[in-house]
């Protein structure tokens, strides 16, 4: 490794799938017919209220920097989305708009995490929070999860793994890449067990939104003091926008804000305007339109891949997400993925990508694309099963 290097992006693990995307897109360019079922990102165009309002910004050519905690217009619109889904009172001081739930979690760690202290999350989970804690010179401290608690952190488990250098805990529901959703009671005593221990409660909720069921609960529903991830990615279909939020304790306002100055400026304007219309009752209801059609495809492909012989404790309760054990199939998910995007073009992401918990025997399948399309998928699927 070169000297120049800096040391921490030795710890930085590769994002696997990205590879599997990569050479996707290689087959592709070659004529080859994939079907994409890797990468987290809805198929549907963003709404078009929300693309309208990004125009309407750009064509007054005032497309200049807003303040670094976001546009006031946003934050307050993210304030009532809160008191009107949760009915919760959120002082839209305490919101910031940041590009992306990425740039939430950088400034949500830069302004708690100190190097050396360590962070509690579930494993299997979305590998890039472990990579955000490296990045501060923070140690990941990943807790092997199973269906027992639905995949979820537990108060019991805090318990049991944090040290003295535990600064605090982070539980994403709903789950990347179980889908499952953390019960509220479940929830509160772990929000209540680490604010007894004296750490930071990070809740990641970015997937909140496309549930099929019970509405997920807000971490900010039991406690104030509490860092809160959100984005306008998933649930809003704007991925490429980057427009995500953060929601910090009173405490760390200021100190949020300056790192927001100095890091980014400011989230994009355009897209800030653009979210402003995330909210309309015109959106919301394509929106849940939308949420529906994610519901049946969660369906077909949880009875598909059941009657193919995959094994799935859990049906998901949200996201866009199927964590199958394949180890009928396979001791090594990465390279069945592989393997069967080379002869069938289908690509999945194999389990190393989130973590070491048996990583090797399972899959992720993402449900962002057509039932159509996944039914020649699982075809494809078991044409290739059947040949190992």
């Amino acid at each position: 490794m070169s000297v120049r290097l800096a040391k921490r992006t030795q710890g930085i693990s590769p994002f696997y799938v990205m590879e599997l995307l990569r050479r996707a897109k290689q087959l592709e360019a070659q004529g080859k017919d994939v079907i994409h079922m890797e990468i987290g990102e809805p198929d549907f165009a963003t709404p078009q209220t929300i693309v309208e309002a990004g125009i309407r910004q750009l064509k007054t050519g005032e497309v200049k920097y807003t303040p670094a905690a976001g546009l006031p217009e946003l934050r307050e619109k993210i304030a009532e989305f809160y008191q009107t889904r949760y009915s919760v009172m959120v002082d839209k001081k305490r919101i910031f708009v940041t590009p992306g739930a990425s740039g939430a979690f950088l400034l949500a760690l830069g302004a708690s995490l100190n190097p050396a202290e360590e962070l509690l999350m579930a494993d299997p989970c979305y590998p890039c929070n472990s990579n955000f804690v490296k990045l501060f010179d923070g140690k990941a401290r990943t807790v092997p999860v199973d269906a027992t608690s639905r995949y979820q952190l537990t108060a019991a488990r805090i318990k049991q793994h944090w040290t003295k250098a535990t600064k605090g805990a982070l539980i994403a529901s709903p789950s990347n890449p179980t889908g499952t959703v953390i019960a509220s009671d479940q929830l509160k005593q772990a929000i209540h067990t680490v604010n007894e221990l004296g750490g930071c409660f990070y809740s990641d909720e970015i997937y909140h939104g496309l549930v099929y069921g019970e509405n997920a609960t807000t971490a900010l529903a039991f406690s104030d003091n509490v860092f809160v991830i959100n984005s306008f990615s998933k649930y809003f279909g704007m991925t490429g926008w980057r427009v995500g939020w953060l929601i910090v304790p009173e405490e760390f306002i200021d100190a949020t804000e300056k790192l927001a100055q100095n890091i980014f400026i400011a989230t994009a304007t355009h897209s800030q305007y653009a979210a402003l219309a995330a909210f309309d009752e015109d959106t919301l209801a394509e929106l849940e339109r939308r949420r529906t059609e994610f519901e049946a495809r969660r369906d077909f492909l949880y009875e598909a891949l059941l009657r193919l012989g995959f094994e799935i404790p859990i049906k998901p309760d949200g996201a866009f997400y199927i964590y199958a054990n394949c180890s009928k199939f396979t001791a090594d998910s990465y390279q069945f993925a592989l393997d069967l995007l080379e002869a069938e073009g289908v690509a999945i992401t194999p389990g190393k990508d989130f973590g070491t918990n048996e990583a090797n025997h399972y899959i992720r399948f993402a449900y962002t694309t057509s039932i159509d399309r996944m039914a020649i998928a699982m075809q494809r699927l078991e044409k290739f099963i059947n040949k190992g």
